[in-house]
């Protein structure tokens, strides 16, 4: 197997721009796994199906038309031939994703299509169950986090008003892979550095394991 680079934590702890700059440095590809969640919960909302009515999701599961890609050292999510960007993002998403990430049957479709992309090359992939779940038997695993205070202000500064509180208890509380750090795996908590900092020092472990 190629290198895993596992990178957990909580909603806006920063682990997808650490994760990114990470797999920058390396060379890797960057898998942003809550961006898979997020096509399935707005291309759901597009259906007009509640997000709620779990048989009516699974159920789409079957013919949804998403297709999970790369664009350079990036991935991507496909729906119809045009990339997801800003759909990702919109409020009534933000206010869904924990609920559609919570259905085991989504969480088996997308761990599968994560895993997927290992198997041809080195990933940097973030996420909240990718050291418990996706990847349990890599040794490079991380868990980025911040205290509910910088986390809030960080998504305020991003313009969005959902409540950090509630994805925490809904991430943390779900049957199917909750968010939990794995016990090897490293805590880093940045609410007290820049991303240069906790960048400076994932990088400088993971290669000294490679080494």
């Amino acid at each position: 197997m190629h290198p895993a680079i596992a990178i957990d934590g909580p909603a806006a702890s920063g682990k997808s721009t650490v994760a990114k700059r990470i797999a920058e440095r390396l060379g890797y590809t960057f898998i942003n796994t809550g961006a898979m969640y997020r096509a399935i919960t707005w291309y759901a909302l597009q259906q007009g199906i509640n997000p709620q009515d779990t048989s009516a999701v699974i159920e789409l599961l079957k013919s949804i038309p998403l297709k999970f890609g790369k664009e350079g050292s990036q991935s991507i999510v496909i729906c119809d031939g045009s990339i997801l960007k800003e759909q990702l993002t919109l409020p009534e998403v933000n206010d869904n994703v924990s609920v559609i990430a919570a259905i085991p049957e989504v969480r088996a479709l997308l761990v599968d299509k994560q895993r997927e992309y290992n198997l041809c090359e080195p990933v940097v992939m973030e996420g909240r169950d990718i050291g418990t779940v996706v990847f349990p038997n890599t040794k490079f695993k991380y868990f980025v986090t911040a205290s509910e205070e910088v986390r809030a202000a960080r998504r305020a500064a991003e313009g969005l008003t959902d409540s950090i509180a509630e994805r925490d208890k809904k991430d943390s509380s779900r049957a199917a892979s909750p968010l939990t750090q794995a016990k090897d795996a490293r805590l880093v908590d940045t609410s007290d550095m820049n991303i240069d900092q906790v960048v400076d020092l994932i990088t400088q472990d993971i290669q000294s394991k490679l080494a």
